[in-house]
């Protein structure tokens, strides 16, 4: 039916976004499935490192999983950082994916740090638990060129987030299902 790649640095609010969306849609009676990207790290990607390869090969094989949740009439949501506009490119051409970024400044980010992943990636080079490759601090994160939704979690409320996310979504679901909306080919 729909799917959705999410974009975002650690802790700007993806997978709690994800979470409502979920909660609300299915409410409304939608199916919809989370492909997040943490949880797929463990699973399905376990094999993946954090190269620039690496984390484009992870985002495919998301959109993978995703096209086929959309093949079976399901929006599919990825919540991943998804940091590279090359690979949010790729999904949309391959899958129509549309792209949501999910963005928070970087202060911000940090002083949040609900997972404790900023503080280990901000210690000293050699630090025994300093965390390399993080995503924002010391590896490349590509502002999208081409968003369908921008939503800025230090502005706006969680309950406002996903209620113009929610919005966009059955508006896009609705230009899908729509008499003659495939026509335009």
């Amino acid at each position: 039916m729909l799917l959705l790649q999410f974009t975002g640095l650690s802790g700007a609010g993806k997978t709690t976004l994800a979470r409502l969306v979920d909660q609300q849609l299915t409410a409304l009676g939608y199916s919809i499935r989370i492909i997040d990207g943490d949880i797929y790290r463990k699973t399905l990607n376990h094999d993946l490192g954090f190269s620039h390869a690496d984390r484009l090969e992870n985002i495919r094989r998301l959109g993978h999983v995703g096209y086929e949740f959309v093949q079976q009439g399901i929006i599919a949501v990825i919540a991943a950082i998804n940091p590279y506009e090359s690979g949010r490119q790729k999904l949309r051409e391959l899958y129509n994916a549309k792209t949501i970024w999910i963005d928070c400044p970087i202060q911000q980010l940090i002083l949040r740090d609900t997972k404790g992943l900023y503080h280990k990636a901000l210690l000293p080079d050699g630090h025994q638990d300093k965390l390399y490759h993080f995503t924002g601090i010391n590896d490349v994160y590509e502002n999208p060129l081409e968003v369908d939704l921008y939503l800025n979690t230090q502005q706006l409320t969680e309950e406002e987030a996903c209620k113009q996310l929610i919005h966009f979504i059955l508006s896009q679901v609705e230009s899908i299902t729509s008499p003659g909306a495939n026509q335009h080919i």
